[in-house]
């Protein structure tokens, strides 16, 4: 039920940085808001084409999608773990970095055959 997506302009970096990168991304996610890991799903692009101020420097764009609602302090507390993840782990400055939150109505989010 929620999900993490990570897109990157950065060239992809070896294998163990990506996994690192997201089991990091599904631990914390699960924890902010407050729902089982075994919903968490992640992913990774890398190698985008992307620019930002006019510049293309490295540049990551996160989106966050979950079944409810998150609040403010959720939304916030995400924005400033998961931006100094990445800037850790991808290099990314923080200052380069976007993430969309989104969230979703239970009938609009299908699993397993059926919706939430």
């Amino acid at each position: 039920m929620p999900l993490i997506q990570v897109k990157t302009s950065i060239t992809q970096p070896e294998s163990t940085v990506i996994e690192s990168l997201l089991t990091t991304l599904s631990t914390k996610l699960a924890k902010h808001l407050g729902k089982p890991e075994s919903y968490v799903m992640t992913s990774f692009d890398s190698d985008i084409k992307m620019t930002f101020a006019g510049s293309f420097d490295p540049v990551c764009y996160l989106e966050i999608k979950s079944v409810g609602s998150m609040s403010p302090s959720q939304t916030k507390a995400m924005s400033e773990e998961f931006c100094q993840v990445i800037e850790d782990k991808l290099g990314v400055d923080k200052n380069r970095t976007y993430i969309e939150f989104a969230d979703a109505k239970g009938s609009m989010w299908g699993w397993n055959g059926r919706t939430f």
